[in-house]
């Protein structure tokens, strides 16, 4: 029984390994085309007046959401940033605004101010190391995600976008119950859709 538990874990362990490393070969300029695509692209949905719109502080070699926030902004969307808090607890989001401080947290993460107020965010970008065409990924193995999806979606309507390099697509992830499906996965190269909103 725990051999059967563990062997998710355990592919998952691997895949994220391999997709890190891949995603860590990648060249900058190859990085800076990828996040400038995907914000020419913008949202496969349309930006309802007003929408908060999380985005993420790029870590690890993440696809950088910024140039698409900036966009959304421009558009007149209101722009978050996860904070986390501890393990096991989903994220917090605080307003964010271009040219607002982003210190590091004791993780290491840039954050918002604990000043700035929490929201609630309409549309989540999420970052991730792999994912497959059925909507699966594979974050960090934390599980900040999955908490934070599934208690967002408890409370109201909320829009999971991965954003990721095409190459990050993989056959597939060995999902586990708790694991949240994500809606739409941008990548450089075009949409993935997994769910009609």
């Amino acid at each position: 029984m725990s051999d059967l538990s563990a062997a998710p874990s355990d592919a998952k362990t691997a895949l994220r390994a391999a997709a890190l490393a891949r995603r860590s070969a990648l060249s900058e300029d190859d990085r800076s085309a990828a996040a400038a695509a995907i914000a020419a692209r913008g949202l496969p949905i349309p930006l309802p007046d007003g929408a908060i719109v999380a985005g993420y502080a790029p870590i690890r070699g993440e696809l950088d959401p910024f140039p698409l926030m900036h966009v959304l902004a421009a558009r007149g969307a209101r722009l978050a940033l996860p904070v986390v808090t501890r393990q096991g607890t989903p994220l917090v989001f605080r307003a964010w605004r271009d040219g607002d401080a982003l210190p590091r947290s004791a993780l290491g993460i840039r954050e918002p101010s604990p000043d700035a107020p929490e929201v609630t965010p309409d549309i989540v970008l999420v970052p991730l190391a792999a994912f497959d065409a059925a909507g699966h990924r594979i974050g960090y193995g934390a599980g900040h995600y999955d908490c934070t999806l599934e208690y967002l979606r408890a409370r109201g309507p909320v829009v999971a976008i991965g954003l990721a390099f095409a190459m990050q697509q993989i056959p597939t992830v060995p999902a586990a119950a708790h694991d949240v499906v994500l809606d739409y996965v941008l990548t450089e190269q075009g949409l993935l859709t997994f769910r009609s909103r």
